[in-house]
């Protein structure tokens, strides 16, 4: 892997190029691509974008496969086998996307702190503070906060960012970012599906709604496909409309229509739909899902890097 750097643009080397990996760089690549096709390009566009991908995996066959996914756009491409300090060093920009528990032996590789210096670091670690991150860079925990550290941001996006419909979130920065590095985050996520930002307090809230909640909405839909079965409706055609009543219906939720508003107009005196909704109220569904969303922003605060929980440094 060559260590040179990109003169007319940023180079963006992800450690650990998992699923969400792939699914953030196909949606970089795919909108550098628009931008060469297009006469201006939009106002929420930053003034340097990343135009070389470095892809940071372990196993020679996690290479293939990003190469068979991402390999098809024009940018520049680079995959690299076990030599995540190279890669950082080479790099402008680095996305954390390792599994949480990975995080601590990756960042702690000798000559890691010193290629992350004063660079911007991009976590998507679930349930992984700034603090937990900065910690595990320094290999354990440090009565000043440090000068040669790396500028960390939380974000939090989901996989529905394949078909660009990821809900992001970003956690706001304090101190917060230099303005240039604030609006390229905001940039690269938005590429995948709409940002918002919060506090980052509510972070693990967040990722038990946009993180786990496509596998929420998922069983639900395996439901209204398994009654449209029952009832004589073929599997695959089921299974289609089901995916097209909740995405229509989320559209209608975007645009600005309120839930509760929502089901009210669909329920008219003595129909099918009230009678199906009372059904639903019988078995608690509003209350058993929201207890899910409760109990997976539990789980999500226990999974951070290994002993960099609770880390109350001072800044």
């Amino acid at each position: 892997m060559a260590a040179s750097k990109s003169s007319s643009g940023l180079t963006l080397t992800i450690l650990g190029c998992g699923t969400m990996g792939i699914a953030i760089s196909s949606g970089i690549m795919r909108a550098l691509e628009e931008l060469k096709n297009s006469s201006s390009p939009p106002a929420d566009t930053p003034p340097r974008l990343p135009n070389r991908i470095i892809a940071c995996v372990r196993r020679e066959e996690s290479g293939k496969k990003i190469q068979s996914v991402l390999g098809s756009y024009d940018t520049a491409l680079e995959i690299s086998i076990n030599e995540n300090v190279r890669a950082v060093e080479a790099a402008d920009v680095i996305l954390l996307g390792c599994k949480p528990y990975m995080a601590q032996s990756i960042l702690s590789e000798s000559g890691m702190r010193n290629a992350l210096r004063g660079k911007l670091l991009i976590s998507i670690l679930a349930g992984t503070p700034v603090e937990g991150v900065e910690t595990a860079i320094c290999g354990g925990s440090y009565g000043t906060y440090p000068t040669d550290l790396p500028h960390v941001v939380r974000v939090m996006p989901n996989t529905a960012g394949f078909v660009r419909e990821s809900m992001t979130v970003i956690a706001a920065s304090n101190p917060p970012l230099p303005e240039e590095w604030n609006k390229l985050v905001e940039w690269m996520f938005g590429r995948i599906g709409p940002v918002v930002t919060l506090l980052p307090h509510l972070m693990d809230a967040a990722t038990s709604l946009c993180g786990s909640g496509p596998a929420f909405a998922a069983l639900f839909m395996e439901g209204l496909a398994d009654g449209g079965v029952a009832m004589g409706i073929p599997r695959a055609e089921a299974q289609i409309m089901a995916a097209q009543v909740l995405k229509g219906t989320a559209g209608l939720v975007a645009a600005g229509e309120h839930p509760a508003v929502l089901r009210e107009k669909v329920s008219t005196p003595g129909g099918c739909t009230i009678g199906g909704l009372l059904v639903l109220e019988e078995g608690a569904v509003r209350g058993t899902v929201a207890k899910a969303v409760r109990e997976a922003t539990v789980v999500a605060s226990k999974l951070g890097v290994e002993g960099t929980k609770n880390v109350n440094a001072p800044r």
